[in-house]
């Protein structure tokens, strides 16, 4: 089966084109359900249990053996205190064994803590990247199986976000965030147990600073997180601006408007360039600012620890594991607040991805669905209802039947209903009412593979991607050999022209495919349904924008291409249909017309006036 259609190969107008993991998510972006999306993330997350169980042991034995580290190696600073002062006094030495097997105990500890750490890494990359894998292989699944009407209503590049950034915000969060939650809270539970086991008074005295981490921390995310916001707005203007510059250069030179796109851009480039400098500025100051509020605390540390070391109701060792203790308290507290930032965001990126996999599919398949042995192409359409909104029908009580190797013509004005008929032969749509029938049987009753494969389309906009031209025409059916291909395009007439390429068959198509002409563009796409040879044929004439001469190729390239084939022809250009078998002229839904040329002339009726309206004085041909 063929469908061709150009593809959006650039999406214009807006939105920015960002990189990264955050790069779809807004800072402060919230899921609207975050606890049920949490939970089926974590439903997600089932197979992977015993894993993630590995790794949350490990993270707290690797944090347990950090948070028991100072502790220890605060008995050997006592112990090298102690021996310091008997040596001043004469009553002792230093016991340098005893500080050299604490030594060692603190450094196994830490090296084990090394390990543990690397080992929960290792595992989680793993989990995060086969989820990763999972959902993008589900949303690249459940893409094949939406209906049509889906991306009728949905950009292009709002469905590429959630199968890239969101999938990617989801991925960050699990490789890093989730051990760092587990760490961080073992951290911050475990360092204040070992804090007040050395001295409950100097650990108020140390708690006192959370609070005005907090205020500080608060203030400062609440001033800069607006002009984070406004960064992404105005980079999204900025990066739209180009786009559509950059896709449309041609026709913004041609018009001279170099100088108010630079105007345009300068604009919101300064706009950016304010937001991004307030923003990165105020963030900026938090770690300054928790550094010397920290300090403040190791200041009342140390006072209220030399006075308790002083009186001998602590030990010096005490003070420096405690000092080590106060440091480490911090910076958990802060890797919270930021995760729970992440975990926002990771929840919208997460509820997006899952409702796109939740989104209505297409009808399912027959349950015994027919195959048939050889197609005919037979064709009929049967009291044919259809509506893209059931409130408002398009397609009125159509009928007409094909028979095979006939070519049939579907005429009329824009908006008639002749691009819908297409959609509904081939499937993208279901009909509301009535039937279409392939050889007697409903198109419902096979799968759309199967009756796909019966059909080959030639359409008014080419769909060429960015690959050989040995490899476009394949496209048509994948296991063809080159000799096959080579015989298909010299049928649609593409063989002499790519003679003329210095690569031949191998020159490879840029992505804009603007190193051929439109003609040779439709005349490859010809090419390429010959090598589908498909029963039935569903062709949309693109003469309109091409030289005569290229114009002739591809209406002789279309007519050897319908022979003993049934074929529905779009018709612009009412003098190249005059040889049809069956003329159905549309408007408003509804066929009002039908019958042969000469026929369908003699009635001076809608296809008389059509075609006159083409025939004008000038002798000039229109485009209906």
């Amino acid at each position: 089966m063929m469908f061709q259609g150009r593809p959006q190969q650039q999406r214009r107008g807006g939105g920015a084109q960002m990189h990264g993991p955050m790069a779809g998510m807004m800072p402060g972006a919230k899921a609207r359900d975050f606890g049920g999306t949490m939970r089926k993330l974590i439903e997600y997350l089932g197979a992977y249990r015993l894993p993630i169980l590995i790794v949350m042991v490990m993270a707290i034995a690797s944090t347990a053996s950090n948070i028991v580290g100072p502790k220890i190696l605060g008995q050997a600073t006592t112990k090298l205190f102690e021996g310091v002062m008997a040596q001043l006094s004469g009553s002792g030495s230093i016991d340098f064994e005893y500080i050299g097997r604490i030594a060692l105990i603190t450094l196994g500890l830490y090296l084990l803590s090394a390990l543990f750490a690397y080992a929960q890494g290792w595992i989680m990359a793993n989990v995060s990247t086969d989820i990763s894998y999972r959902f993008r292989r589900d949303i690249s699944q459940k893409i094949n199986r939406m209906p049509l009407k889906y991306f009728d209503t949905t950009t292009h590049g709002e469905v590429l976000s959630r199968i890239t950034n969101d999938v990617d915000t989801v991925n960050q969060t699990l490789s890093q965030s989730l051990t760092q939650i587990i760490t961080s809270v073992v951290t911050v539970i475990g360092v204040l147990i070992m804090m007040f086991s050395i001295s409950w008074v100097m650990t108020l005295v140390a708690l006192v600073i959370i609070p005005l981490s907090m205020i500080a921390v608060m203030l400062i995310v609440r001033q800069s997180q607006k002009f984070f916001k406004q960064q992404q707005d105005y980079l999204g203007h900025v990066n739209g601006h180009v786009e559509e510059m950059y896709g449309g250069h041609i026709v913004m030179k041609a018009f001279n408007g170099e100088q108010e796109s630079i105007e345009k851009f300068d604009g919101s480039n300064n706009k950016l360039y304010d937001a991004a400098w307030k923003s990165q500025f105020l963030s900026g100051l938090m770690m300054p600012i928790m550094n010397f509020i920290g300090n403040l605390g190791y200041v009342a540390v140390a006072i209220l620890g030399g006075y308790l070391a002083v009186t001998g109701k602590i030990t010096v060792g005490d003070i420096q594991a405690f000092i080590q203790y106060v440091r480490s308290f911090t910076q958990p507290i802060t890797q919270l607040a930021n995760i729970s930032n992440i975990l926002q965001q990771t929840a919208a990126a997460a509820e997006r991805v899952f409702e796109f996999l939740d989104e209505a599919e297409e009808t399912p398949e027959a349950e015994s669905p027919v195959q048939l042995e050889e197609v005919q192409g037979h064709v009929e359409f049967k009291d044919v209802h259809f509506g893209y909104n059931p409130e408002k029908i398009v397609i009125n009580d159509f009928s007409a039947e094909a028979e095979p190797g006939h070519k049939i013509a579907i005429v009329g004005p824009t908006g008639a209903g002749k691009t819908t008929m297409v959609k509904l032969l081939m499937r993208f749509y279901d009909v509301n009412e009535g039937a279409i029938f392939v050889d007697g049987h409903d198109i419902r009753d096979f799968t759309r593979r199967d009756l796909r494969k019966m059909f080959g389309m030639v359409l008014q906009d080419t769909w060429l991607y960015n690959a050989s031209i040995m490899e476009n025409i394949r496209y048509g059916r994948p296991g063809a050999t080159d000799e096959e291909v080579i015989a298909a395009a010299k049928a649609a007439h593409v063989d002499h022209f790519v003679h003329t390429w210095p690569d031949g068959y191998n020159m490879v198509l840029n992505e804009e495919t603007s190193n051929i002409s439109q003609g040779q563009m439709q005349l490859l796409t010809i090419a390429r349904a010959f090598l589908a040879d498909p029963k039935i044929l569903i062709l949309d004439e693109a003469t309109s924008s091409v030289d005569t001469r290229t114009e002739i190729l591809i209406q002789k390239a279309m007519d050897s291409l319908m022979k003993n084939r049934t074929s529905f022809v779009i018709a612009h250009r009412l003098s190249t249909i005059r040889n049809a078998d069956l003329i159905l002229v549309m408007q408003h839904g509804d066929i009002v017309e039908q019958g042969n040329h000469e026929e369908l002339l003699a009635k001076q009726g809608a296809y008389y006036d059509l075609y006159m309206s083409q025939f004008s004085k000038q002798g000039e041909d229109a485009v209906v």
